[in-house]
């Protein structure tokens, strides 16, 4: 058990939820728009970033209150509970405040508690998503496994975000101070496409060993925006400054990166897939990542949102013999119980109905 005792405060349609008694597996059920994804949502807090849905705080708080919302969560880790909590406050709806035992801290540092992933029906056109989305995915996988990824991230986006502002400037900008943030985007942003590479590696070997049905195996590439060596990026930015700043932003970098994913099978290309196999590949690289997060130790999540629905019954029962073989907490949601009968006995559940839960 990973994770226990989670409150819900005037989060969405969720004015006061509460659910206890978790287990490794964990089922929401309820119809269409009665809130079981938005308690996937409010889980998802617990990483750094904006959730499963990448919303706005001041739209996940609930319309009938005072514009703010809270989520708390009691974390089981090495016999001992840490109480996580995350939210807003009312004169300040667009800050996020994180709280680890009472203490304020960043939501960065989540990270260092837990390990969290999730898969949503918007992620089913991945492959034909930008490659925006795609790095987003990767970066959430990677920070499931590595908690400094996320500070990578951050300082690496940051530094980039200054050095755009520097180029589109209307006065030529001072050369040192772009060798200065230059150098922050060639270490950080080197550390994070080595994070990047280093997990499409580890996924690889990983998806290697695994059968080729009843989930379709993809192989995964790692397509570099630029060197990933340091000294390489920095040399690069500098002599790219002319072209860069004629465009007024970075054409090259860790910002530019892609996941290049094929069939293995057909040696096609997963965009002119079928969203059949589309789906199928996304499951297997989930279930190749929860495999691999049993090495850290970090307790894990995995958030599924209606993955059960769409798969036959024999891609199902596979699907719950791999994660239970695995070492992270599952939560699924679903509109009824027939896709989960496997799992009887063995999973917590909860009816969700208009912002409400009750324990079945």
């Amino acid at each position: 058990m990973a994770l226990d005792r989670i409150r819900l405060g005037w989060f969405r349609n969720h004015r006061a939820t509460a659910l206890e008694g978790t287990g490794k597996f964990n089922l929401l059920v309820g119809e269409n728009g009665a809130g079981k994804t938005n308690i996937l949502e409010a889980i998802s807090l617990f990483a750094p970033g904006r959730g499963l849905r990448r919303a706005a705080l001041p739209d996940m708080a609930g319309q009938a209150g005072d514009g703010a919302f809270a989520v708390s969560g009691d974390l089981l880790r090495d016999g001992a509970g840490v109480r996580l909590g995350t939210g807003t406050a009312p004169d300040k709806p667009g800050r996020r405040i994180v709280r680890v035992n009472g203490a304020d801290a960043s939501a960065l540092s989540l990270s260092e508690w837990l390990g969290l992933f999730w898969l949503t029906p918007a992620m089913d056109r991945l492959f034909m998503d930008s490659p925006g989305g795609r790095r987003r995915f990767v970066d959430r996988l990677a920070l499931a496994l590595d908690p400094a990824h996320a500070a990578h991230a951050a300082r690496t986006e940051a530094a980039i975000r200054e050095r755009n502002r520097l180029l589109s400037a209307p006065q030529e900008p001072d050369a040192r101070w772009l060798d200065a943030i230059e150098a922050q985007i060639a270490e950080a942003g080197g550390a994070l496409a080595s994070g990047r590479a280093r997990l499409i590696e580890a996924l690889n070997a990983k998806l290697e060993t695994l059968p080729p049905s009843p989930f379709a195996r993809p192989a995964l590439i790692y397509q570099a925006g630029g060197p990933t060596d340091v000294d390489a990026l920095a040399q690069a930015l500098r002599e790219q400054r002319r072209r860069d700043r004629a465009a007024q932003r970075t054409l090259t970098g860790p910002h530019r990166d892609d996941l290049g994913v094929t069939m293995a099978a057909k040696n096609q290309p997963a965009a002119e897939c079928s969203t059949g196999e589309q789906k199928a590949m996304l499951i297997a690289i989930t279930l190749a990542h929860a495999e691999l997060s049993g090495d850290t130790d970090r307790p894990r999540l995995l958030l599924l949102d209606e993955v059960a629905a769409h798969l036959d019954p024999i891609r199902r029962g596979a699907l719950f013999e791999r994660l239970e073989a695995g070492a992270a907490q599952v939560w699924m949601t679903g509109t009824e119980l027939a896709p989960f009968d496997a799992l009887k006995g063995k999973a917590a559940q909860w009816h969700v109905a208009e912002g409400s839960v009750r324990k079945e």
